[in-house]
């Protein structure tokens, strides 16, 4: 399985907002200088994640982004659902349609394929924002550091 970069950058914009939370909103400026993620690109990751009512924004002068829930009731796998079709390593673990691979009923590799998609969503569903937060804390990357590393 790879994440994409919109996946990526969703997680660390998300971060950036979970950082701030309780706080003020924070800009789209300072999210992309923060977490170095263009800008432009970022307006579009935002975009996907406010559809999916994970952020919230103000306009306006003092405006910016927030975080539409509490860190810790925000999982990894809303993110990057919210912003990709799949985190499943291949395309036959998802809905699959017998039309799509004739080997659907056969395929031993699928096995491997679903038991690995199994272990994927574990993470990602048991993983949240604020945990980030404090893995945060225990390396170099402390919640006053500007940039996160991954």
């Amino acid at each position: 399985m790879k994440i994409s970069t919109k996946g990526r950058y969703g997680v660390r914009a998300m971060f950036e907002l979970a950082k701030n939370y309780g706080s003020y909103p924070v800009s789209v400026k300072t999210i992309s200088q923060n977490q170095e993620i263009p800008l432009s690109y970022l307006e579009q990751i935002l975009n996907g994640l406010h559809r999916a009512k994970l952020v919230r924004s103000i306009r306006g002068p003092g405006g910016g982004f927030f975080l539409a829930k509490k860190p810790e009731d925000i999982r990894i796998i809303d993110i990057i659902l919210a912003l990709e079709e799949s985190v499943s390593p291949v395309f036959c673990v998802d809905k699959l349609e017998e039309n799509q691979c004739k080997y659907v009923k056969s395929c031993v590799a699928r096995l491997l394929w679903k038991k690995l998609d199994k272990k994927i969503r574990e993470v990602l569903e048991g993983t949240t924002l604020k945990d980030l937060c404090e893995w945060a804390k225990g390396t170099s990357n402390t919640l006053e550091h500007e940039h996160m590393f991954y």
